[in-house]
């Protein structure tokens, strides 16, 4: 029962300003009608401090990311993998994101250019936009003077010399050094480096150290100097690839001089080597391990270390556990390592699945682009990717990804500047627009055209004149 002073207060307010409260009639409708009560929603973004990408395609925000402010609190690592067939927008997101973060003044970029045309890397027009010289690794242009790295630089350390180089014959003979070889190439690598002082050694010193054991080495281990040589005759063999065979050149001299690692982007300009060659994860596998003691400081820079054709890496068990290996590193260095592919199965049913899926662990941020929808099934299973994501990457149109930053997952359109445009799109069968195409079609009809007449009207006057005479 209410009070009766209350009762009171609110006959003399109603007296005063009317009712107050009224009664709001039931209202029948649908769920269709009824969901235009409800204020349009849309995931939240990553921030806005970073760099531009594009638009969140629901909602129509601005997209902004960038691995090095959202470290630490939203992602657990700063490395990227981008996914998706060719023509769908990699090459450019790439691009951009580089040439935007370079606007900062604590960015650096490497690039592995593993793609070209025109003989040239993809990269080269951006180099020559930003005036800086492609590092082109080329066995023909070695010969002559060319680019080399030294994979026994005394910039690395003796121990990442001998890592290096377990590696590279690791990947050119497909299987792990037994111990016998192993211990072969311990010795003479100690040996060159304990003997050549005046100089830089080179592959050439191992290799000759190899063929031609010293008898101390055979000592030690109590062993027969014969038996010393022939274990490092595989080794030597495989070596003299890179001295006197089809990879000569590159790696067999003193790094070449001049090579400036303090340029805001350094480009290794790969795409003269043959890609499906094992050329391509040994080149890999040097210029990461070069890369991690020579460029990689602790100088509070923000580095970014983009990897074209990155299968090659993931894909080959000696090559990966290097890479690995520099991924923990580098983060604590301020790394961000971005690996691009083109289909997630090279990766994870290849020889180095477990390697592949520890990298892919590490990066806490995946961009995917179109993609059958089987391998989009099989990608989303990999990723842990939700329904609704892998149902749509199979309609995807170019320029449009998935992106999963560490669970949060939302579809974003890339935007491409006027200005970025003739920087990022150079490959013109993949740019040209149908109505360019039918243009051309129509230029080329006309000027046929036109040599028919000009060569029909040059036959015609020609029989003239020759009547006229007779």
């Amino acid at each position: 029962m209410r009070d009766p002073l209350t009762v009171l207060t609110d006959a003399f307010t109603s007296f005063l300003f009317g009712k107050v409260e009224t009664t709001r009639l039931p209202v029948r409708t649908s769920t269709g009608q009824a969901q235009a009560v409800y204020l349009p929603t849309a995931a939240p973004g990553l921030g806005d401090s970073g760099v531009i990408i594009g638009r969140e395609v629901y909602s129509g925000k601005g997209y902004i990311y960038d691995p090095f402010q959202l470290y630490g609190q939203q992602l657990p690592a700063p490395h990227w993998l981008v996914l998706g067939e060719s023509g769908n927008g990699k090459s450019a997101l790439e691009k951009t994101y580089v040439l935007r973060q370079l606007r900062f003044k604590d960015r650096q970029v490497v690039v592995l250019d593993a793609q070209g045309e025109d003989g040239v890397g993809e990269w080269n027009l951006i180099a020559q936009e930003l005036g800086i010289t492609p590092i082109r690794l080329d066995p023909m242009a070695a010969l002559d003077h060319g680019i080399r790295l030294n994979p026994l630089d005394p910039s690395i350390t003796t121990t990442g010399q001998l890592a290096l180089l377990r590696t590279i014959i690791e990947v050119a003979m497909g299987h792990g050094l037994d111990e016998r070889s192993g211990f072969a190439l311990k010795v003479a690598h100690a040996y060159v480096n304990e003997t050549i002082v005046e100089r830089q050694p080179v592959l050439t010193d191992i290799v000759e150290q190899l063929r031609h054991p010293e008898p101390e080495s055979a000592e030690a281990m109590n062993v027969d100097i014969d038996d010393v040589r022939a274990w490092g005759l595989d080794v030597a063999l495989v070596l003299d690839r890179l001295v006197d065979g089809d990879l000569r050149g590159m790696f067999d001299g003193p790094t070449t001089v001049g090579i400036d690692l303090d340029a805001p982007l350094i480009v290794f300009d790969l795409s003269h080597i043959d890609r499906n060659s094992i050329a391509m994860p040994i080149l890999m596998a040097i210029v990461g391990v070069w890369l991690e003691h020579t460029w990689i400081r602790p100088d509070r820079k923000k580095r970014i270390f983009l990897v074209e054709e990155a299968w090659h890496i993931i894909n080959s068990p000696f090559v990966a556990q290097l890479f690995q290996r520099l991924l923990k590193f580098g983060r604590r260095l301020g790394l961000s390592f971005v690996a691009v592919v083109h289909h997630l199965s090279d990766v994870v049913d290849g020889a180095a699945a477990k390697e592949a899926a520890a990298i892919l662990k590490m990066a806490s941020t995946r961009t995917i682009y179109a993609q059958k929808a089987d391998e989009a099934r099989a990608t989303g299973r990999v990723l842990g990717l939700p329904r609704w994501a892998v149902e749509i990457i199979p309609s995807l149109t170019p320029g449009i990804a998935v992106w999963d930053v560490n669970g949060n997952v939302q579809v974003v359109k890339h935007l491409v500047t006027e200005t970025e445009r003739p920087l990022v799109f150079t490959d013109r069968a993949m740019t040209e627009s149908s109505s360019d195409l039918a243009d051309d079609a129509l230029r080329a009809a006309e000027l046929e055209a036109e040599e028919r007449a000009a060569a029909f009207m040059e036959q015609h006057i020609g029989d003239s004149s020759e009547s006229t005479v007779a």
